[in-house]
C-alpha cells in the first residue's frame, strides 16, 4: 500500500467527514443502486442503445 494512502486514512480518522457529507455519499450510492435495479428489472431502453456503424474505431 502506498504511504500516501496511509496518511490519508490517518487524516480521515482524525478529522472524519461531516454528517451532511456522509448523507450525500449515501444518497448518491442509493441512487446508483436504484438505477441499477430499474435497469435490471425493465431492461435497457432501445432508444439509449447507440446505433451500429459499419466500422469500429478505438
Amino acid at each position: 500500500m502506498d504511504p500516501r494512502w496511509l496518511l490519508r486514512m490517518a487524516r480521515w480518522a482524525r478529522h472524519p467527514p461531516s454528517p451532511a457529507r456522509v448523507r450525500l455519499v449515501a444518497a448518491i450510492i442509493a441512487l446508483c443502486l436504484i438505477l441499477f435495479a430499474i435497469e435490471r428489472l425493465f431492461g435497457w431502453p432501445e432508444w439509449l442503445t447507440p446505433a451500429q456503424s459499419g466500422r469500429w474505431r478505438p
